[in-house]
């Protein structure tokens, strides 16, 4: 059973034209915001500002539950 679901997408992938390019195009616009932006741009806030968890969660627990005006 498991078999022929496999079988059955692995046909109609191979047989697409413009859906191999489209799948391309999704996989590296995955990557790019996965990847290339979290290196460059989402650095690691709380680990340079706090050296425990119970400090970090402090934090982050201040932040939301405090509503600034």
């Amino acid at each position: 059973m498991l078999y022929k679901i496999f079988n059955f997408y692995k046909e109609g992938f191979f047989s697409m034209r413009i859906g191999r390019k489209l799948w391309l195009i999704i996989g590296i616009k995955l990557f790019i915001l996965f990847v290339i932006l979290k290196l460059f741009f989402f650095n690691d806030f709380l680990s340079s500002k706090f050296s425990t968890n119970q400090q970090k969660a402090n934090y982050v627990f201040d932040e939301i539950t405090n509503i600034k005006r």
